[in-house]
This record gives C-alpha cells, structure tokens and sequence, in this order.
C-alpha cells in the first residue's frame, strides 16, 4: 500500500493542485457574476425578503379565530311536565302556548298560522303577546326563557 501511495504521489499533488485552481476559478467567475450584476441580486433579494414578510402578514391577519362557547344544557330523566303555576302567572293562554311550542318546533309564523288554520296577523298577535309576558325581544329568547320557566320542554 505505502508502495502504489509513493508511485502515484506526484499524480495525486497534481490532481489536489488541480483541484484548488478549478475552485479558484470557480471562486472568481461568481465573484465577477455577482459584481457584474449587484443591483439584480439586491433587488430579488429584497424581493424575497418582502414577499415573506407579505405572506406571514397575511396568514396572521386571515388566520381564522375560532371561538369556543360553552353552555350548560340541562338533561332531565323525569318527563317532563307544563308548569302551570307559570302559566296561570304570566296569563299564558292555550293557543299562546301552542304557538310557542310550535316556535320551538322551528317553524315560521306562515306555517304555524296554516297549521293552526288561523290568519298570520293573529299569530303576529300571538307571537307579540308571547314576547310581553316572556320578557323577550327574539323567538330565541322566548323559547329559552319557556324553558327555563318549564313551560317548554
């Protein structure tokens, strides 16, 4: 082995010398391309460098916020019963309760009056009578207060 290294050391300093001039070289042509053309390689570096500050700025900006609420839903095993000492209080009649029950039931006042065979003025009238004695300015909010006083299931 120390034999063939002694035969080719003269081939071997040339290849290494070689190869240092062709990395010299190398060396001096990007140096030459990189003074050749400093403003370009300047400008796309900036470039670059705007276009990720743009795309970070815009994943933050229209990155979606997610809100999570939380509500506490109440689950009995007992069937449910009307509380009628409410209903006598606030002066709920029949009809009134049947039309919030069918508000809960999601059903709009057009199909409540076709199903109750009555005009929508009087469920109008229904549904605004409701909202007095219940305290409540949307049918959300009268349903859940109805629920809460156990007028609804």
């Amino acid at each position: 082995m120390l034999v063939t290294i002694k035969k080719y050391k003269e081939s071997i300093g040339y290849g290494i010398s070689l190869a240092l001039l062709f990395f010299l070289l190398r060396w001096l042509e990007i140096r030459l391309l990189i003074f050749s053309h400093q403003y370009e390689i300047y400008v796309g570096a900036i470039a670059i460098l705007f276009t990720a500050l743009g795309i970070w700025l815009a994943n933050k900006i229209t990155s979606p916020k997610t809100i999570i609420i939380e509500k506490e839903v109440l689950v009995n095993d007992i069937p449910f019963t009307v509380n009628e000492e409410v209903l006598s209080q606030l002066k709920i009649s029949k009809r009134e309760l049947e039309v919030l029950s069918l508000m809960a039931s999601g059903k709009s006042n057009q199909e409540i009056a076709a199903q109750l065979y009555v005009s929508l003025s009087t469920i109008k009238t229904h549904a605004a009578n409701l909202f007095e004695k219940l305290d409540a300015k949307r049918r959300t909010q009268a349903i859940e207060t109805a629920k809460k006083l156990q007028i609804l299931p």
